[in-house]
């Protein structure tokens, strides 16, 4: 796909009215870089409206490879530049369709509590395409509700782990725990189709070793659905233990 297309595709999703300032929430997340260590995630304060990025941190570099201010100076265009070819529809579908569910499902008073998760491959310095998980929070929308500038978070996965293009959205509820309220696989299905959103965030919670009496608590719903879930679990992915489901999810976390 052409940039020009992409271009198009991508502010068409974005299309925003107003800008707003965030200079010195921006000026603390920069200076909180300063003291994070190196390690294989990096983040950007991204602005869907400019198309620029408004902060990239340290490890982008040692990440990738790649020069920050090269990519701070060219903007996103860059950034799009540099996702495999193959992953470009996808990946462009699934902004698509997270813009479109917040919208229409998501309340305004609702949406600074939201949370997106997508992911694609990326060329390095070297060439080669590296799995890129990203994680984005709002940090600030139009007088359309729509979010424009974002705290957005990319771990680099090694390229010979195969992963699909999935993209979801989680909520905080009351008790500070984020709920899966929106979920799609944009290539064919990693795990069956009928696993349900509240059934993503009993596996998530089950792989960080909570008990049913604390995911019930986390979800606000009963032990014993918490354990209904589990028994639905397992059938649909054909294990025989909560055990052997962790151990196989493990290796897949990016699809919950």
């Amino acid at each position: 796909m052409k940039y020009h297309r992409i271009k198009d595709y991508y502010k068409s999703i974005f299309e925003s009215f107003e800008k707003p300032l965030l200079e010195e929430h921006i000026k603390k997340i920069i200076e909180f870089d300063k003291f994070l260590p190196y390690s294989s995630t990096f983040f950007c304060v991204t602005n869907t409206q400019d198309l620029t990025f408004e902060y990239i941190s340290k490890n982008f570099n040692a990440c990738l490879g790649l020069d920050p201010l090269e990519m701070k100076a060219s903007g996103m265009r860059y950034f799009w530049t540099r996702i495999h070819p193959d992953d470009i529809k996808g990946w462009l579908s699934a902004l698509d369709h997270l813009m479109e569910f917040t919208l229409q499902n998501i309340p305004e008073e609702d949406r600074e509590r939201a949370n997106y998760t997508w992911n694609f491959r990326f060329q390095n310095k070297a060439g080669d395409y590296v799995n890129i998980v990203q994680n984005t929070t709002p940090l600030a929308f139009d007088s359309e509700g729509k979010p424009i500038i974002g705290l957005a978070h990319y771990t680099v996965l090694d390229p010979s782990i195969k992963m699909e293009i999935t993209a979801s959205a989680k909520l905080l509820n009351a008790q500070n725990e984020y709920e899966t309220i929106y979920y799609s696989n944009f290539n064919q299905k990693l795990l069956h189709d009928g696993i349900s959103n509240r059934e993503r965030d009993v596996i998530r919670l089950l792989l960080l070793d909570y008990s049913s009496k604390l995911i019930s608590e986390k979800l606000n719903i009963s032990p014993h659905t918490v354990d209904t879930h589990r028994r639905n679990i397992l059938k649909k992915l054909n294990v025989s233990s909560t055990g052997e489901l962790v151990g196989m999810l493990k290796m897949n976390q990016h699809f919950l």
